[in-house]
């Protein structure tokens, strides 16, 4: 099995790119776990990446593109993989295209998860991260904390990025929009789009995600 993931921000492709990896036995390769890697190995590409990361900006298409073929040529992708993040525009799209005729391989399929911008706006306007430690997350609406303003965890409070606030998540969606709208539009002129209902629990996105794969009573748990 060989996905690629599409959705904005908040529809909720990490989880089901861990969910599908896990079921199916495969790499869940996501381009910002990847990027770390690479950063903290010290490799070249790592080093170049870290460079316009410190800086801000944005990593350039070649970069990633070139991080991202050295995984897929690796042993660790033979048997398939779920792709998170990566394409995000269409030149991603077509050098995956290449990657894949090096490798001799086909995509099994890109799955778009489409969620109300609203939604989306609820989902990362609502959460919060503890100062202390960013691995420990909440959500206002779906997991707040017990003591309102403080983590559960170690006491630490509790703040909301920038790139979480309201207006923001409105122009990242306005962006990815933009920059997403043509990947959408290439694998479906390859026939390998399937669109997936991303709004409810991630359960229901789950089955719904193995239905439209064909796939509900295929492998791993049910």
């Amino acid at each position: 099995m060989r996905l690629v993931l599409l959705g904005p921000p908040g529809a909720g492709k990490g989880t089901q790119a861990g969910r599908l990896a896990e079921r199916f036995g495969v790499p869940h390769l996501s381009t910002g776990d990847l990027l770390r890697e690479q950063v903290a190995a010290g490799t070249v590409l790592g080093r170049r990446a870290a460079d316009f990361i410190d800086s801000g900006r944005l990593v350039p298409d070649a970069l990633i593109t070139a991080i991202v073929r050295g995984r897929l040529h690796s042993g660790r992708a033979a048997d398939g993989y779920v792709l998170d993040g990566y394409p995000r525009s269409a030149v991603q799209a077509k050098a995956l295209e290449t990657i894949l005729a090096e490798t001799g391989t086909a995509l099994t399929a890109a799955l778009d998860l489409v969620v109300d911008e609203e939604e989306v706006v609820r989902r990362i306007g609502g959460r919060q991260v503890c100062l202390r430690d960013s691995g420990h997350i909440f959500h206002l609406r779906t997991a707040p904390p017990v003591v309102r303003g403080l983590c559960d965890h170690c006491g630490g409070e509790l703040y909301q990025r920038t790139d979480d606030r309201p207006a923001t998540v409105r122009d990242r969606l306005t962006v990815y929009a933009e920059q997403t709208a043509p990947v959408a539009r290439f694998y479906a002129d390859a026939g390998l789009l399937r669109t997936v209902d991303a709004e409810g629990t991630a359960d229901e996105v789950t089955r719904r995600v193995l239905d439209t794969l064909g796939l509900a009573r295929v492998g791993g748990r049910r």
